[in-house]
């Protein structure tokens, strides 16, 4: 059963407990940690990557909405509050639901049930994790009833097969249910190009290429006829 990440971000402590009850009650939910307030949660999400934030408005120091602004690449989030008034501005930064206090756990089950709709939705991601002043952008895939992270550093070529799609890495491969046509134009193109209607290559994994073929990762990859002019004025003439 895939299984998203999430912390708690609550001042109360009763609050904090209830919730994480309700977390270590729902198989396809694993609690990280939990941030007394939104200034710890920031310092914490520099270092790891998470799924969901279950997110007090009221906080100390930095209020829940300010929190949520000042996030570049955010994950899901669940407001838990005991004041209904900020529903509204709530949505309109895209929150997956808004739980008042006190929670049910049918209450609670139905916000999750929300985001594991939304993440089904949206099979592949692009994201970044920022460590320092270090940026590493990464996709979040679906394999095997799991979220995977893959670095776009470690990504060799993509390879589609039929609805799918292999993503074959540095260390490994990864197949997951996904267009290789979506997912091209999610990529960043001076990154990777695509060279075959069946293949995306890394540019910077190229090791060799000729008219007809490129080498990557000690594989090589056919140049597709219609791709063929497209791809050699973006590598450059080869020697034959």
């Amino acid at each position: 059963m895939e299984k998203f990440s999430c912390i708690i971000v609550e001042d109360e402590p009763l609050a904090a407990e209830v919730l994480a009850d309700y977390v270590k009650q729902t198989p396809f939910l694993e609690q990280v940690a939990v941030c007394s307030d939104a200034i710890y949660a920031l310092e914490f999400l520099q270092h790891h990557t998470i799924d969901l934030i279950f997110l007090d408005i009221h906080l100390p120091k930095l209020k829940g909405y300010d929190f949520i602004r000042t996030l570049k690449n955010r994950p899901q989030i669940i407001i838990t509050t005991a004041y209904r008034d900020y529903a509204l501005e709530g949505y309109d930064l895209n929150v997956v639901d808004y739980l008042l206090k006190p929670i049910s756990f049918n209450r609670f089950l139905t916000a999750i049930n929300k985001v594991r709709k939304q993440v089904e939705q949206e099979p592949v991601q692009i994201s970044r994790q920022t460590v320092g002043q270090l940026e590493s952008p990464y996709l979040l895939v679906n394999v095997n009833k799991k979220r995977v992270r893959i670095y776009l550093s470690d990504i060799l070529y993509i390879e589609s097969k039929k609805e799918y799609i292999n993503i074959v890495t540095i260390q490994q491969s990864y197949l997951t249910k996904y267009p290789l046509g979506e997912i091209d134009q999610q990529l960043d193109k001076g990154r990777f190009i695509r060279i075959h209607r069946s293949f995306i290559v890394a540019r910077e994994k190229i090791r060799a290429f000729n008219s007809a073929e490129v080498e990557v990762g000690g594989e090589q990859i056919p140049i597709g006829r219609s791709y063929k002019e497209l791809v050699l004025s973006m590598l450059g003439d080869p020697l034959g």
